[in-house]
């Protein structure tokens, strides 16, 4: 997530500042103290447990004593509701005596808000002018922005769905559109694993597999070396095996969205000759749209 990097680059900023203290028992480089939000944006997910997301504050320095600062909302340019998207636990936050880091906790109303939201508000920390840092003034306020994680369902990702793909726009062999209707199955086998039957190509099944552990972070991955379509079909010649493989692309991660049943995919496309690689084709974008059955039907009468 954007606030985690935030705080990796706040980390490398205190190295110049250096760890310090309020009182001469600390051994310090500066006796300078600052406070300001770890990054001026945050992105945030709201969960249907209820648990509140964090927005880190920190401190040049660690003091010997508790800290307690304000914080309040700024309703300009938000377009969040307090009190009926979110509500802050507390107006104010504490850094703890000894420590140089703190954070608010902010509750989202999961049930108001809808999958496809994306909702912001700007909090400001309240407290003296000589703690502001005048380099990074602008890190007194930070912009929040909050999208709902619903829970995973595999039946969710089953069914027919749309594949829009640019390795079919770019190698449409014997199909006549990037886009295509693809059936989606469970594996018999493989937890929080699909069978994508024809996925790019008639008669080669693909496997994908969704990884919903992380909810900041709900990817997709796929088995290496499993076959496409044979290379004379698609590129009117053999240049390896006859036989085109795709996997993980290492160019970027594949998301899905379990709240608006799509997935976004990289895929590495590439030939090998009995095991040798021969060349890559390419690393491609896709995008798949889990369809109801009614619009299933719609879209094959319209032609797709």
């Amino acid at each position: 997530m954007k606030s985690m990097n935030a705080i990796k680059l706040f980390g490398s900023l205190l190295l110049v500042v250096a760890m310090t203290g309020c009182k001469e028992s600390y051994v310090t480089y500066s006796d300078v103290e600052y406070v300001m939000f770890a990054d001026t944006l945050t992105t945030n997910m709201v969960v249907e447990s209820g648990e509140p997301f964090k927005v880190a504050v920190s401190s040049t320095v660690a003091c010997d004593y508790d800290r307690t600062f304000g914080v309040e909302v700024i309703d300009k340019g938000s377009n969040a509701i307090e009190g009926r998207h979110y509500r802050l636990a507390s107006n104010s936050v504490t850094i703890p005596a000894g420590e140089r880091a703190a954070h608010v906790d902010v509750y989202g109303n999961y049930a108001n808000i809808e999958p496809t939201d994306s909702l912001g508000f700007t909090l400001q920390l309240v407290m003296p002018e000589q703690l502001k840092w005048p380099l990074y003034e602008q890190y007194n306020r930070t912009k929040v922005v909050m999208y709902k994680s619903c829970p995973f369902d595999l039946e969710n990702f089953t069914g027919w769905c749309v594949l829009t793909s640019l390795f079919l726009y770019s190698y449409p062999g014997e199909n006549v559109s990037y886009q295509r209707l693809v059936k989606t199955v469970r594996h018999p086998s493989e937890p929080n694993t699909i069978i994508l039957e024809s996925m790019f190509y008639d008669g080669y099944d693909v496997t994908m597999k969704f990884n919903p552990e992380n909810p900041a972070q709900p990817t997709i991955t796929m088995d290496k070396g499993q076959v496409v379509s044979d290379e004379a079909s698609v590129f009117g010649q053999i240049l390896g095996d006859n036989h085109i493989l795709c996997d993980d692309s290492s160019y970027a991660l594949s998301y899905f969205n379990a709240c608006q049943r799509y997935a976004e995919l990289w895929v590495h496309i590439y030939v090998e000759d009995l095991g040798a690689p021969v060349g890559t084709v390419g690393n491609f974008y896709n995008i798949l749209e889990w369809i109801t059955q009614e619009e299933y039907e719609r879209l094959r009468r319209e032609g797709l």
